[in-house]
């Protein structure tokens, strides 16, 4: 979930020093050791001198066959028996670690992108998204080993782009760094204020032995499924029945004190605020692991609910009705909107790759990765949009986190929302700690340099999520609407336009790369145009 939003998130391999006796190949040791020295000192640069987030433990000596990969905030995964003795990862380890960097809260959205397209368009568009997506990632990792006679081996993307652009380049890394990580942070807060009160209903209804349901459609039976945005005329967080003898004036009250866009976007402030000042919240970055978990328990869950609602498809390409969407809409882009985001990882593709252990498989590593991630997209939107029920429901029901066309009360879902709520609130503090380290030490040089300049950067970011959490409380249109920002950077113009220069300043520039990479770039600009206008 992290590492997908964040462009400036860029997880850290910290290649183990072997213990070898004097007779043994000292040069490759001190090699080894001199590569890892390098790393240490560039991701030092992120932090001031006395924050040790960004270093390795001094009292960590993995053993031979033992890798530990370090995110940026002190986040270790040990992989046993991954490595060449040498501390390079297998094949295996790069796949899984762009597949688990990839996945994000984009795959919440994914079914309603579907909606928005078309079925078969959606298909369509998720296969051409991954694979243009690709082609650009190619061209990142290509970018640094284009430069002439400067060492590269400790720059990712946006040193490159500093390096061709200038000053231009530097600080336009910085504003879509922060568009992406402030948007994150965003769509964040809106699903955790929509979990928070999810979980926080079912759980006074469970203690309180109160049977409710919902004043919105739905279907009936075990397996229950909801339609809130037909209930737009009156909004479903805190429409309720309640069908139990008692006193009712204390469940009105929770009612009124526990309303999804009114209240519970101000109580998570008490939590979170406090945490987002902190100097070092590399604690919360051992919780990192959960986001594997999560995309894991939703697959599962999506698995679980297709097999018991079965599949409800019904083919047209152009006309709707009453309970299915064309195959073909004009809605298109807002599907490519969410996928540049879903796809995002050209900030930190580098350093995921540098460490592979055979060099030459990185095109077949990262291409293998892109699929996996395509097919866990898949499989989750296709599965979520043919299963729901139409009829009686429309397809037009399905929300932009589909988890909402579930009820609170359903056992699986409820699972599904702590488990996200929990991962979240350790993930936010992580992300505000990143904006704060890029944007204040650009700024101050220094990334704590007051108090109050560290409490005024997050009141402005809490207040964007809490007002975004109450006026509008769209993760889909966040989504789309931040990835198709940074992602005409990153994606498509930056990518394309260094290679063109590399090819010019070699002499090897010809007619077809020019047009191929200027369509490229207008692609980027078009997807970023139509998220304004549809």
């Amino acid at each position: 979930f992290l590492t997908l939003f964040s462009p400036s998130f860029r997880p850290f391999h910290v290649e183990p020093t072997n213990i070898v006796s004097v007779n043994d190949d000292t040069q490759r040791v001190t090699d080894e050791a001199s590569a890892m020295n390098k790393r240490i000192h560039y991701y030092s640069r992120l932090t001031s001198p006395a924050d040790r987030a960004l270093i390795a433990p001094d009292h960590v000596l993995p053993a031979p066959d033992e890798i530990y990969v370090y995110s940026p905030l002190g986040t270790a995964f040990k992989v046993d028996n991954c490595t060449d003795g040498y501390g390079k990862n297998s094949s295996i380890v790069t796949i899984f670690m762009i597949w688990n960097t990839m996945m994000g809260t984009s795959i919440l959205s994914i079914p309603w992108g579907i909606k928005q397209a078309g079925f078969t368009s959606g298909i369509i568009l998720i296969l051409l998204m991954g694979i243009l997506t690709l082609y650009c990632c190619y061209r990142v990792v290509k970018s640094r080993k284009m430069i002439p006679l400067i060492d590269t081996s400790n720059w990712e993307f946006p040193d490159v782009c500093k390096y061709y652009f200038g000053s231009f380049g530097q600080w336009s890394s910085l504003l879509f760094s922060m568009v992406s990580l402030v948007g994150a942070m965003v769509v964040y807060w809106v699903l955790m204020s929509n979990f928070l009160f999810n979980t926080g209903k079912f759980i006074y209804n469970f203690v309180h032995d109160i049977n409710v349901t919902d004043i919105v459609p739905g279907t009936n039976g075990s397996n229950k499924v909801i339609c809130p945005s037909a209930a737009s005329s009156h909004p479903p967080q805190n429409r309720s029945v309640m069908f139990s003898s008692g006193n009712n004036t204390g469940f009105e009250l929770f009612e009124e004190w526990w309303n999804k866009s009114q209240t519970v976007p101000f109580y998570l402030i008490a939590v979170l605020l406090p945490l987002l000042n902190l100097k070092s919240p590399s604690f919360f970055a051992k919780f990192n692991v959960l986001g594997t978990v999560s995309v894991v328990y939703l697959v599962f869950l999506v698995t679980v609910k297709a097999a018991h609602l079965g599949i409800h498809l019904e083919y047209n390409w152009f006309t709707e009705n009453d309970f299915f969407v064309p195959e073909f809409r004009i809605l298109f882009p807002q599907l490519t909107g969410v996928l540049t985001l879903a796809f995002f990882i050209h900030n930190c593709v580098i350093t995921l790759l540098q460490n592979n252990r055979n060099q030459e498989n990185n095109v077949r590593d990262l291409s293998i990765a892109y699929f996996l991630v395509g097919l866990t997209y898949l499989y989750v939107g296709v599965i979520i949009f043919a299963s729901f029920p139409s009829p009686p429901l429309s397809k037009e029901c399905i929300e932009q986190n589909f988890l909402d066309n579930f009820p609170s009360d359903d056992i699986m879902s409820f699972v599904a929302r702590i488990f996200l709520l929990f991962q979240m609130m350790t993930v936010y503090p992580l992300l505000g700690y990143l904006a704060r380290v890029q944007l204040l030490r650009q700024f101050f040089g220094n990334a704590y340099p007051s108090i109050f300049h560290v409490l005024v950067l997050n009141v402005a970011i809490v207040g964007a999520g809490v007002a975004m959490a109450k006026f509008y409380p769209n993760i889909g249109g966040i989504i789309r609407y931040s990835g198709a920002t940074c992602g005409l950077a990153f994606v498509f113009v930056y990518p394309s336009l260094i290679y063109m220069i590399s090819l010019h300043r070699a002499g090897q520039l010809t007619w077809p790369a020019l047009i191929i990479h200027i369509f490229i770039i207008l692609l980027g600009l078009a997807n970023l145009i139509a998220q304004f206008l549809l």
